[in-house]
């Protein structure tokens, strides 16, 4: 080779080549087991010791993904992936995500790409359109939206602007006031803790706020740690409510919640990161209620839209504070257009100073399915979740713990948390279905996610199948229990 380049012409081979690949892989996947069957070390063992001193043909790696990276694949796109969340893809976002490398854009200032960055304002303003969002989030006023990779970095962005409102700009000029403090529930996502130790508040600023028996955050527990908080010196800056929480899918009281800031002049941010897309749908929009008085909100169409990771959507109602917070412009960064105010520079808007031209796959997905298509997926997302919840309630080994009302469903075995564990483990070694667990009032309970982009009735139905032979397995035949655990508690349908 003289230049080592591929050729455009080998670049057409190749590329057709990988995008059969990856067709042939969509429409096997049901038939792979779900989880990866390799033990640690394996995927490695497999590789050289060594990088290749010449150069290889692309149709190596093809092989060698085949040979040695399949094996170590977890299929978070079959049908019978239950597990955690969805990390749903489509051929539009596939093709978009390949246009988007193609291009190579670095999207940091409106000048270095302008339409990577008017895309991504224009497309999260259909966002807000699609799922009902306040106008407030719109780019045409005093707030907006931004892509960022995850909701982790969402709340981080989210308690930095916080941070900023709270103090004046103080914490970001002369470092962090020991005084602040944030508000979550005990069942919000991690990230939330991170997000403080990365901002230098420190894990014992964070105040877990108690859930009722549905598992939402307790206004009155959060009213209650404020007063004491403030009455004690203390600052509080962030309050973070969840709508759809990873353990449960339980629905934080967002409207109640949003007063309590309000009257106390907390920066609220609401994570929505899965849950948030089912109000595409206007009859699912009651996770919007409260969205109005927040100040910055979250959701991840990289979950449950059909775009591939990563993709998160965040808005906030008044973007002075997170450009405050974050925006710092040396000199080889200035030009005349963001001089002029009249763009928007996505590089004030998170952590990182480059990003990638992650708007076209969200427009292409939205463009592809239409509002009409993504109804329709959460809707029947939704509806085999609902059949799923009753069909546990109606098999007496089982009772639900948590109320479903959307795509996730919470159950456990009465028998007990060791049988719960071995139901779990014989299913996932099955490579059958693959399940994920969590804990509620102390006890294990399995998750079902009903969410992938190919899941439909049959696939519930094989994966409910399954789940009872396992319970079989245990020695607990249809309509018995063993060792009832006499501590559970009854949980309604909504």
């Amino acid at each position: 080779m003289s230049g080592y380049h591929m050729t455009p012409d080998e670049f057409r081979r190749w590329g057709g080549e990988a995008i059969e690949w990856v067709a042939q892989y969509l429409e096997r996947v049901e038939e792979l087991p779900v989880a990866a069957r390799v033990a640690p070390g394996d995927v490695r063992r497999a590789l050289p010791a060594h990088p290749p001193e010449r150069g290889e043909p692309f149709g190596a790696l093809l092989a060698d993904l085949d040979r040695v990276i399949m094996p170590g694949i977890t299929h978070w796109q079959s049908p019978r992936f239950f597990a955690y969340y969805p990390a749903n893809t489509s051929g539009a976002s596939i093709l978009a995500e390949l246009l988007a490398a193609g291009l190579g854009v670095q999207g940091m200032l409106w000048s270095t790409s302008p339409a990577c960055t008017e895309l991504e304002s224009h497309v999260l303003d259909w966002m807000v359109e699609l799922l009902g969002l306040p106008a407030r989030f719109l780019s045409t006023g005093d707030g907006g939206g931004v892509i960022q990779d995850s909701a982790s970095s969402a709340v981080l962005c989210a308690l930095l602007a916080a941070r900023e409102r709270a103090t004046g700009g103080l914490s970001t000029r002369s470092g962090v006031d020991g005084r602040l403090v944030v508000y979550t529930s005990t069942q919000a996502h991690s990230s939330v803790e991170k997000a403080v130790r990365i901002a230098g508040l420190g894990s014992d600023k964070i105040r877990f706020i108690e859930a009722d028996r549905h598992h939402a955050m307790r206004v009155d527990e959060l009213s209650a740690r404020l007063t004491v908080d403030l009455a004690a010196g203390f600052r509080p800056c962030l309050v973070v409510a969840t709508v759809g929480t990873t353990s449960s899918g339980a629905i934080d009281p967002v409207a109640a919640i949003a007063r309590v800031c309000a009257q106390h002049g907390v920066w609220l941010h609401v994570d929505g990161a899965m849950s948030g897309t089912a109000a595409v749908c206007p009859e699912f929009r009651f996770v919007n209620n409260g969205l109005a008085q927040a100040d910055s909100y979250c959701v991840n169409p990289h979950k449950w839209m059909f775009v591939n990771w990563d993709c998160d959507a965040f808005f906030v109602a008044d973007r002075a504070a997170l450009l405050g917070a974050l925006s710092i412009l040396p000199e080889y960064l200035r030009n005349a257009a963001s001089a002029s105010g009249a763009v928007i520079d996505y590089r004030d808007w998170q952590i990182p100073l480059g990003r990638r031209f992650r708007a076209l796959k969200l427009w292409a997905t939205i463009r592809h399915y239409g509002a009409e298509g993504l109804r329709h997926h959460v809707r029947e997302h939704v509806a085999l979740a609902q059949e799923l919840a009753t069909m546990v309630a109606q098999d007496s080994r089982f009772e639900l713990s948590a109320p479903s009302p959307l795509n996730l469903v919470c159950f456990r075995h009465r028998g007990g948390d060791a049988i719960n564990e071995r139901i779990l483990d014989r299913l996932n070694r099955s490579g059958e279905i693959y399940l994920t667990h969590t804990r509620l009032n102390g006890r294990l309970v399995l998750r079902m996610s009903v969410a992938a982009a190919q899941t439909q009735r049959r696939h519930v139905q094989r994966a409910w199948r399954a789940i009872q032979s396992a319970s079989e397995a245990q020695g607990v035949p249809p309509g018995a229990t063993s060792r009832p655990d006499t501590s559970t508690t009854e949980v309604s349908l909504p």
